[in-house]
């Protein structure tokens, strides 16, 4: 994956005052997307199940975004992960992720999911508009 260089409006925080928590069972997959993600600016930190992720979640100060993968193999997916992170921080923002295909109505009612594999610049693109999302 190559670097890219994210283009912030001027008003608009840092990526590298954004913190990513990224939840992959795939750790090959997880450690490119996160190289990708910290060479953009972001500061990512990487979780392989959803017991990880919740011990980041109760451990670190500031998260901006969940980039979860739907599908996990340790009983609870990203989705039901998405739902507990909220309990904990609501205004935590989310964005998922799968190499399966998903239903238009289902994908609907998701938001913007991105289709593995991804590429550099639709990763960025995809983090940095679930980022401004209100």
């Amino acid at each position: 994956m190559n670097a890219i260089k994210a283009i912030v409006p001027q008003d608009a925080p840092t990526p590298a005052r954004r913190h990513i928590l990224l939840v992959d069972d795939d750790k090959i997959f997880g450690e490119a997307v996160g190289k990708t993600l910290r060479n953009a600016g972001f500061q990512v930190t990487i979780a392989a199940d959803f017991r990880a992720a919740l011990q980041v979640l109760e451990a670190t100060g500031r998260l901006d975004l969940l980039l979860a993968d739907i599908v996990m193999p340790s009983g609870v997916n990203g989705l039901a992960l998405s739902r507990m992170a909220r309990l904990r921080r609501p205004d935590l923002k989310v964005l998922y992720m799968t190499g399966y295909s998903i239903p238009g109505v289902e994908r609907q009612a998701l938001g913007p999911i991105l289709i593995k594999p991804i590429d550099d610049v639709t990763l960025i693109n995809e983090v940095e508009h679930a980022l401004a999302a209100t």
